[in-house]
C-alpha cells in the first residue's frame, strides 16, 4: 500500500473522530510523528501497518480488527486425480535412479554448512521432508567432514511409510561413522514437526513417543535392531485423507528417537523428551516442500515461515524447488502447450513469507540471490550411446517418466495420453535435440542473525 492510500484512511478516521493525528499516532503504533513522516514519504514497516489498520478497524463502530498474516483458502484436492508424491512410487523411484537431482540437492545445501555457527551441545539439522533419506545422508556426509567432533541432533518429517523404511537403511552408516548422533522422525505438519508437538490437544495427548537406544558398535548390529522396528511402523505410522479437503494426515502423531546407547551419557543434554523440546536448528532442508501447484500464500503460511521461526541465531534454511525453463519442460508443453506448473517464483515466496511473519521476521535475512548462484541444473544420468542415433524405448520411458514427475502431472492426464504414443516421440525429440535431458532448480536462503 502506497503512502497516499495509508494517509488517506488516517485523514478519514481523524476528521470523523474528531481526533489529532499525533493523538492517533501515539494511540496506533506509539509514535506521534507517524503521520508526519508518512507525508515526508518516509516507509514503514507490515507490521506498522497492520497495527494502523487494526486500531482504525477496533476504533470503529462494528468495526473488527483485520485478521493478521497471509489468507489461504483450504486447498481442496480431488483423491482420484491428485498428484501426491508418496502415492506415486514408482514415478518417484524410477526419478531418483535415472537422475541427479539428489546429489545436486545435497551438494548445493552442503554449500551452506560454511556459514552455520553451531552452539553447545549439539548442531541441530532438520529435514522438511527426508524422502528416500539421500539428501540427508549425503549432507550428513558433509556435515561429518565440518564437523567431525560435534555431537549432531538430526530430526525429519516425512508422513509416507515407504520413505521412513528407505530411510531407516541409511541410518546405521551414518551412526556408526559419527557415533555422538541422536535421530529423531516424525510424522507430524510442518508446523508442529520442528517442536515434536502437536498444535491440537487431542492429538498431543494421543503423540506416540518411541525412544530407541541401539546397542552394538558395528552398523550391522544397528541395521538390525532397526529392522526390528518395522511392525512397530507398519501399526502406527499411517496416513489418513482428510474427508474435507483430501488432504494427507497423520492418524496418530509419533515421534521416533534413535542414538546409540553406549552414548548416552555424552548425548543426555541432546536426547528430546516429551514436552521438553525446542527447535533452534542450525541448518533447515526445505527441498521440495510443496506441490508445484500450491498457492503462494500456502507455501508461505503453512509450511516456510514455520520453518524459519523454529531457526536459532545464525541458523539458515535453504529452499529449493523446480525452476521449469528447461529441456523437461519443453517436452510436457509438446503434449500439453501452454503447460506452467512453476509459476511462483522465489521471490513472489519470500515476499509471501516476509509478510506473513511480520514483525517476527526483524531478525532475518531473505536472500534471493541472482539467477547464476540459485538456479542450478540436474540431468537425467544416460550413456552417450543412449541418447544419440536410436533412442530405446527404455530410454525414452525413463525420461517422459522424469519430466511428468518434476511437472507433477496428474495420473488421469497421464492416461489418456500415453495410449497415443506421441508421449515417447515427445521424449525422444527432446534427448535428440538437446543430446541429452535435464532440468532447472532454483535455491533461496533464509537465515536468522547472530546475536
Amino acid at each position: 500500500m502506497k503512502n497516499d492510500e495509508i494517509l488517506s484512511q488516517i485523514t478519514e478516521f481523524c476528521r470523523k473522530a474528531d481526533m489529532a493525528e499525533s493523538t492517533f499516532g501515539r494511540r496506533a503504533v506509539n509514535d506521534g510523528k507517524l503521520v508526519h513522516r508518512l507525508r515526508e514519504g518516509k516507509r514503514i514497516t507490515i507490521d506498522t501497518l497492520e497495527r494502523i489498520q487494526a486500531y482504525i478497524a477496533a476504533s470503529t463502530t462494528g468495526g473488527l480488527p483485520p485478521p493478521r498474516g497471509l489468507q489461504v483458502p483450504p486447498e481442496k484436492r480431488d483423491p482420484r486425480g491428485n498428484f501426491r508424491f508418496f502415492e506415486n512410487r514408482q514415478k518417484y523411484l524410477l526419478f531418483v535412479h535415472t537422475c541427479s537431482e539428489k546429489r545436486v540437492v545435497a551438494e548445493r545445501v552442503a554449500l551452506e554448512l560454511a556459514s552455520i555457527h553451531p552452539r553447545p551441545p549439539a548442531l541441530r539439522i532438520f529435514d522438511a521432508g527426508v524422502g528416500d533419506g539421500t539428501v540427508l545422508a549425503r549432507v550428513l556426509r558433509a556435515t561429518h567432514q565440518r564437523f567431525p567432533h560435534m555431537p549432531f541432533y538430526v530430526a525429519g518429517k516425512e508422513l509416507s511409510l515407504e520413505d521412513l523404511r528407505l530411510t531407516l537403511e541409511k541410518v546405521p552408516d551414518r551412526i556408526f561413522e559419527h557415533p555422538a548422533s541422536v535421530f529423531v522422525f516424525t510424522n507430524m505438519f510442518y508446523s508442529e514437526a520442528p517442536w515434536l508437538t502437536p498444535a491440537s490437544p487431542a492429538a498431543a495427548a494421543a503423540t506416540l513417543w518411541h525412544e530407541v537406544p541401539l546397542r552394538g558398535a558395528s552398523s550391522g548390529e544397528f541395521e538390525a535392531q532397526i529392522a526390528e522396528l518395522r511392525p512397530f511402523l507398519e501399526q502406527n505410522w499411517r496416513a489418513a485423507i482428510s474427508p474435507r479437503t483430501a488432504m494427507p494426515l497423520y492418524e496418530r502423531p509419533v515421534v521416533l528417537v534413535l542414538y546409540r546407547e553406549d552414548h548416552r551419557f555424552l548425548l543426555d543434554s541432546t536426547i528430546p523428551r516429551p514436552g521438553q523440546t525446542e527447535a533452534n536448528f542450525d541448518l533447515v532442508i526445505a527441498s521440495q516442500p510443496y506441490r508445484a501447484l500450491s498457492s503462494v500464500n500456502f507455501r508461505a503460511k503453512r509450511i516456510i515461515a514455520p520453518l524459519a521461526r523454529a531457526l536459532r541465531p545464525g541458523g539458515r534454511l535453504i529452499g529449493i524447488h523446480s525452476h521449469g525453463h528447461d529441456p523437461g519442460m519443453e517436452m510436457i508443453q509438446a503434449i500439453w502447450p501452454g503447460e506452467n506448473p512453476f509459476a511462483v517464483s522465489r521471490h513472489e515466496l519470500l515476499r509471501a513469507v516476509k509478510y506473513e511473519l511480520g514483525s517476527l521476521g526483524r531478525d532475518l535475512n531473505f536472500n534471493a540471490y541472482a539467477d547464476n548462484r540459485s538456479i542450478f541444473r540436474y540431468d537425467m544420468e544416460a550413456l552417450p550411446n543412449e541418447v544419440t542415433g536410436t533412442i530405446g524405448t527404455s530410454t525414452a520411458f525413463a525420461a517422459w517418466n522424469a519430466a511428468v514427475y518434476v511437472a507433477q502431472i496428474e495420473d488421469d492426464r497421464l492416461t489418456e495420453m500415453t495410449q497415443n504414443g506421441r508421449t515417447l516421440d515427445a521424449a525422444r525429440d527432446v534427448l535428440r535435440k538437446y543430446n541429452g535431458l535435464w532440468f532447472l532448480d532454483e535455491s533461496y536462503v533464509i537465515s536468522r542473525r547472530r546475536d
